[in-house]
């Protein structure tokens, strides 16, 4: 899980580049989504933690 939150970080922060470059301006909304997903799958791995799956 840790690893797609990693993974949608360095989506957004491409898009966020991309976005404030003014190469396109869907890429401003594309990397806030981006953003927030990772903000979400962050939280969630700190609090599944490395609990052993059962």
């Amino acid at each position: 899980m840790l690893s797609w939150a990693i993974s949608f970080l360095i989506l957004a922060l491409i898009a966020g580049l991309l976005g404030f470059t003014s190469v396109a301006g869907f890429s401003i909304s594309a990397a806030k989504i981006l953003f927030f997903v990772f903000l979400i799958l962050l939280v969630v791995s700190l609090i599944l933690g490395r609990r052993p799956v059962a």
